[in-house]
């Protein structure tokens, strides 16, 4: 899901669906490798291979309800991997609790009716650890003018939706919060977020932004999140630091 061999302004394959046959094209042969090894290309009829070193975060379609399931997922093969930086205790409840939150706008906001789709790979090389949500639903731009009244374009609505504690979430529960630790997270760790929906194209790296715009519009909505597993560095929570532990 995560963009390796193409570069923001084009796919990094093409799914041609006739007659309910999927048949890929402009792939490259290291994103077929890992979809065969994630299980994605077995939905298809491809033949798996098997992932010898344990490199991949399994392809799982999840319904909207399967929030239970997705919690358990994300814990046993994304925030619970070795490779993932040193984080206290409170840091890594918040951080599981923000990569939900990805999970749950999908739910709430995207009003999808196929289902909600993650994967992720480890390249021990490049020393990235990447992690991917994607919806089919209606995306950041029209989701943000129906709620809010703002007729903006699609990679605008991505960045207007990333900033502080902006949200189309309605009630006392804020939204926002999730995305906003996440990103101070990237900031620091050096790694990327990436976020595609509608022609939109938006990016963390580290701590610079920025922003593109497709010719033709993804049908949904995908989030990327790209740790840097070479980081040495251990992290906590502000609320968790004490003045003897500065002192």
């Amino acid at each position: 899901m995560t963009p390796i061999c193409a570069p923001p302004s084009a796919p990094f394959f093409i799914a041609l669906v006739i007659a309910n046959t999927v048949r890929l094209t402009h792939i490259c042969d290291e994103v077929e490798k890992i979809l065969s090894k994630n299980g994605f290309l077995s939905n298809y009829g491809r033949e798996s291979i098997p992932d010898t070193w344990g490199t991949t975060i399994p392809y799982q379609r999840f319904d909207v309800k399967d929030d239970r399931y997705f919690a358990g997922y994300i814990e046993d093969e994304f925030v619970r991997r070795s490779e993932m930086p040193g984080m206290s205790s409170g840091l890594l409840k918040k951080f599981r609790e923000s990569v939900f939150e990805i999970f749950s706008n999908a739910v709430m906001h995207s009003r999808t009716e196929l289902g909600i789709f993650s994967c992720g790979q480890y390249f021990p090389t490049r020393h990235r650890l990447n992690f991917s949500v994607a919806d089919l639903g209606i995306g950041f731009r029209q989701n943000v003018k129906e709620n809010t009244g703002l007729d903006l374009t699609a990679e605008k609505a991505i960045d207007w939706a990333t900033r502080g504690r902006n949200t189309t979430r309605q009630g006392p529960i804020p939204g926002g919060l999730g995305l906003k630790l996440l990103r101070e997270f990237i900031s620091l760790n050096g790694g990327r977020i990436q976020i595609v929906s509608d022609t939109g194209y938006w990016e963390q790296e580290k701590d610079h932004t920025s922003t593109a715009r497709f010719s033709l519009p993804f049908p949904g909505t995908v989030v990327g999140i790209e740790i840097n597993t070479s980081d040495t560095q251990s992290y906590v929570l502000s609320s968790e630091v004490s003045e003897s532990d500065i002192f």
